[in-house]
């Protein structure tokens, strides 16, 4: 490898590196605010400036410059530092003073490197410009005179996200960033731009002036909004969540969110179960801990195990489903299920319900076809890397399923299941890059899980292309839940003789139906008893009979298990809500009450018996498919005729998919946007 030395410091690089890159190997900090590592190279902030030799007697600007062979890279000499002077006096000429009431105070990088960098005084009295705000939808505010057009959120938007809607417009004096026709970023993704502004320009609508950054304390966590578990911190004061954050995870999510990953907080306050009820002549009212749990218990008892059922929703935690499954599986219940949406799978070895590849991996691929899958709104993040590896690969991207928008180029081959067989024939030009591709890759989706002949089709695809082959597995399953792949290893789907969710929910089915946090089924039809254990007023509690108030994500310690097969653990940022109780400190508590008390009195003692159990909860952090290994798809689905009917996503309102999602305001206000404007009535 080639050889440079900063500061006198001869370090190795590899080929390609820029000297800035060189330099922080060296562990030189360079200021820098046009400079992103996951973005092109703008080189238009001048900020990261040095002095090279050799090279002529001036500093350059250490982002754009290639590092070569010998060269000497200094830092910290007299003409560099009054370089960077020079350029932080610059970029202040129209920067307002307006620290003590900006919301980026304390966590911004102007502010600090203006500090570490930049004079003591200006020389500059001529007026400041002022720009006009523009309007960026309901989750970015901005106050744009602060912007020194370091072009981050344009290239995030257009590169990352890939809808480009932001752009900077004039020259000079006038240059200024503004979305086209002023209209809202429309984006998934669209508010880590917030986090990539290294000044006040951009910064969070739904968050303005409620805290500073000194106030909150801060929780590193997993994020439940989708199935990939991306790396989060939740800062709180005192009982309230005020927001949410990214944290980096490459092997993940990178260091990017989703918009309702980001902002669906503010529903954690909102129609919340703070305390148990019970419907007495049709109307729920407040009850006691002690009469919840023996109306529940009373029930039980009197009902047989053949005529009891089990939902699990789809935000619960590891150790809640646990819970679950030692109370009502000991005492008989065979009617268990956590696939509300009717997936069929559950059955087969543990690799058949994983994204094998691995998240990162997916990045190795170089043909993908994607079936009954929109990842744009079941998981944007990972629809950020797919749209990554076909900007910078140039990998090929095809589609069996319902056409959408994105955000990359794809060769449809066709809406229904039907499609499978003809791309079996490998008649099309994409079947055959596909066939001959060294690492392929299927990815299925929530639109073909639901169709067992789809499935088994699929999985018949997947061995006709060879896709699990030594050091590649290309079989990956998209899960739309964060408790899905959880609940699958759990084995929480029917016993012999039990019934699936679909069943449970119709009429006359069953006498008593407890759902576990369950609000995504439609339970119109069934005449159950109904107990819900859950955190909100949602569908759920609304068919209630019982209501026993649960613990949200951030109130709560669990493990989830990502789409990966990854074992995350989430940590409790808040206490749970007035008399709300973590999930399976209430299943022990009822437990009691039915004489069948559960072996465990703390969440070490839960846990030491789920790994006991199951051994795959133990492995944390580690995703199954980074190590690939062979195994049977042939049991997956069932034979059936394939249709021309559309494999379409379930999901259709990105904003609104769990019931913390649909309590939020913000969230409301994303969906309505996303919905367009509501046509007049005609006169």
């Amino acid at each position: 490898m080639p050889k440079a030395k900063v500061n006198g410091v001869e370090i190795e690089f590899e080929n390609g590196m820029t000297c800035l890159q060189v330099a922080e190997l060296a562990g030189e900090e360079i200021p820098r605010f046009c400079y992103h590592e996951r973005l092109s190279i703008a080189g238009n902030c001048r900020m990261c400036l040095v002095e090279v030799k050799p090279g002529p007697p001036k500093p350059q600007a250490s982002c754009a410059l290639p590092a070569g062979e010998g060269m000497e890279i200094i830092t910290d000499s007299p003409m560099v530092k009054k370089a960077r002077q020079g350029v932080m006096e610059f970029l202040l000429i129209n920067h307002p003073l307006d620290c003590p009431i900006c919301d980026q105070g304390g966590e911004c990088d102007l502010q600090d490197q203006s500090m570490g960098y930049g004079r003591d005084a200006t020389r500059y009295a001529e007026n400041k410009r002022a720009v006009e705000e523009k309007f960026m939808g309901p989750l970015i505010k901005t106050v744009m005179t602060r912007c020194i057009q370091c072009t981050r959120c344009v290239r995030f938007i257009t590169e990352v996200a890939g809808v480009a809607e932001i752009g900077l417009v004039n020259r000079g004096e006038d240059a200024e960033i503004t979305t086209y026709l002023n209209q809202a970023v429309t984006s998934e993704l669209s508010a880590n731009i917030i986090d990539l502004c290294p000044v006040g320009a951009l910064t969070s609508k739904p968050y303005a002036f409620n805290a500073r950054p000194w106030e909150l304390t801060k929780t590193e966590t997993i994020d439940v909004m989708d199935a990939l578990g991306s790396a989060i911190r939740i800062d709180a004061r005192g009982p309230a969540v005020l927001r949410v954050l990214p944290r980096t995870n490459d092997e993940v999510n990178e260091e990017w969110i989703s918009d309702k990953t980001r902002y669906a907080v503010d529903g954690l306050r909102r129609q919340r179960l703070d305390r148990p009820m019970l419907r007495e002549g049709g109307k729920l009212r407040a009850a006691t801990w002690d009469e919840a749990l023996t109306a529940v218990a009373a029930k039980l008892k009197a009902t047989s195990p053949e005529r009891m059922g089990v939902i699990a929703g789809d935000l619960q935690d590891a150790e809640s489903m646990k819970a679950a499954l030692d109370l009502f599986g000991g005492a008989g219940v065979a009617s268990l299920d956590c696939r509300q949406d009717g997936t069929v799978l559950g059955a087969g070895p543990r690799e058949s319900w994983l994204f094998n590849s691995t998240l990162a991996g997916i990045e190795n691929a170089d043909a993908i076809l994607l079936v009954g899958a929109n990842p744009r709104l079941e998981a944007p993040v990972l629809n950020a890397r797919l749209r990554k590896i076909w900007l910078n690969k140039g990998v090929r991207i095809g589609l069996i399923g319902a056409a959408a928008d994105l955000t990359y180029s794809y060769e449809h081959l066709g809406a229904g299941a039907d499609a499978l067989g003809g791309f079996a024939g490998g008649d099309s030009d994409f079947a055959k890059a596909f066939k001959g591709a060294e690492r392929p890759a299927i990815i299925v989706g929530q639109g073909a899980l639901r169709d067992a002949g789809a499935l088994k089709a699929i999985a018949d695809l997947a061995g006709t292309f060879n896709l699990i082959r030594d050091g590649w597995n290309g079989w990956n399953v998209l899960h739309t839940a964060a408790a899905r792949v959880g609940g699958l290893d759990l084995g929480f789907v029917p016993r012999e003789g039990g019934k699936s969710a679909a069943a449970m929910v119709e009429k006359g089915a069953l006498d008593v139906l407890f759902l576990l946090g369950a609000d995504e089924i439609d339970l119109s039809a069934t005449d159950a008893f109904v107990i819900y254990l859950g955190t909100h007023g949602d569908a759920g509690a609304h068919r209630a009979d019982v209501i026993l108030p649960g613990a949200a994500y951030a109130e709560k310690a669990g493990l989830y298990v990502n789409t990966e097969g990854r074992v995350q653990r989430g940590e409790r940022a808040v206490f749970p809500k007035n008399e709300a109780r973590e999930d399976w400190a209430i299943l022990r508590a009822l437990s009691e009450r039915l004489g069948a008390k559960l072996p465990y009195d703390s969440l070490d003692e839960l846990r030491a018996k789920l790994f006991a159990d199951h051994p795959s909860f133990g492995q944390l952090d580690y995703a199954p498919g980074s190590s690939p290994i062979a195994f049977d798809l042939s049991g997956l689905g069932a034979a059936g005729a394939l249709t021309d009917a559309p494999l379409a996503s379930p999901i259709k309102a990105f904003h609104l998919t769990n019931p913390i999602a649909r309590a939020s305001v913000t969230m409301a206000e994303c969906a309505a946007l996303a919905a367009g404007p509501v046509p007049m009535a005609a006169e």
